[in-house]
């Protein structure tokens, strides 16, 4: 069995366990499994989906992204058409996918876990052609998304800071939203597709959401005040926004997102220009993950 390790340098808030450390105690991990590996680092956007790529095609059985949800989009992108297993260990600042996969663990434990944990099965999300394990979305997230990828200091009190100043100056637009046979035009602030439940730092933002019911969640928030933003934010943290008056809900494998002009959107962050109508789909059982072998 060989496995590959993918790590992200700039992953993470902050530099508290420096590339040099990740390096070894990923090759220590390796040792300790007693499987042959290959540990490389990232160059900048797209890097991880092209080193994954390498390695599985030279024959990795599984495929570790170390980082955060943007690196584990481009490895997941690269195993998912081979059928291979990926691995992660946690080294974003959000890390929202790896907590509904119980895999947020420091990286001594979770590099374990990534090389000999069991294999679960999970759906992924396309819009447009493009993967996404967690969370998808146009409207202020994928603004947002944008603005945060061009951060030089990332961490929770900086996200906020940035996220109430581009608050103050956010222009909601107009989306028309299919689902199967019926349709519905709505002045939102943003639309989420969400196949996991929370983008990152404890923000739930489809609190039904499972990475494994063969459907997306799609969470339409309408246009709202200031004021009202910010006083209905704290349900993002309690797991309750589904319960705010005029938040639209529904669950579907497939939709459409429309509006009279090119859209940009996010997959896991990642930010996208796109066309004025956007196909969205479930891909049902299409990512093989490991986890602890107590996750059911």
């Amino acid at each position: 069995m060989s496995i590959g390790i993918v790590i992200n340098p700039e992953a993470g808030p902050s530099n508290d366990v420096s590339v040099s450390s990740r390096q070894d105690m990923a090759y220590d991990a390796l040792r300790a499994s007693a499987v042959d590996g290959e540990v490389r680092l990232t160059e900048g956007r797209g890097s991880a989906r092209s080193i994954a790529t390498e390695m599985v095609e030279a024959g990795a059985s599984t495929v570790v992204a170390w980082g955060g949800d943007g690196t584990i989009n481009e490895v997941a992108a690269a195993v998912v058409p081979a059928d291979v297993t990926l691995g992660v260990v946690p080294g974003g600042s959000g890390n929202g996918f790896v907590r509904g996969l119980g895999l947020n663990h420091q990286p001594p434990e979770a590099l374990q876990i990534a090389i000999t944990g069991m294999e679960r099965r999970i759906d992924t999300g396309d819009v447009d052609g493009k993967l996404f394990v967690n969370v998808a979305g146009v409207g202020f997230d994928a603004h947002l998304a944008d603005v945060f990828n061009r951060l030089r200091v990332r961490g929770p009190s900086v996200y906020i800071r940035t996220g109430l100043r581009e608050l103050l100056a956010y222009r909601t637009l107009t989306y028309t939203i299919a689902v199967g046979e019926e349709a519905f035009t709505t002045q939102a602030f943003l639309v989420a597709i969400a196949n996991g439940r929370e983008y990152g730092t404890g923000a739930v933002i489809a609190p039904h959401a499972r990475v494994d019911d063969g459907v997306l969640d799609c969470i339409c928030i309408p246009h709202r005040s200031l004021l009202s933003v910010l006083w209905h934010a704290r349900r993002l943290f309690t797991g309750t926004l589904d319960q705010v008056p005029g938040v639209r809900a529904v669950s579907s494998p497939t939709l459409t997102i429309t509006a009279d002009h090119p859209l940009t959107f996010h997959v896991d962050g990642e930010v996208y220009a796109g066309p004025a109508r956007l196909r969205v789909a479930i891909r049902p059982r299409s990512l093989k993950v490991r986890v602890p072998t107590q996750t059911s």
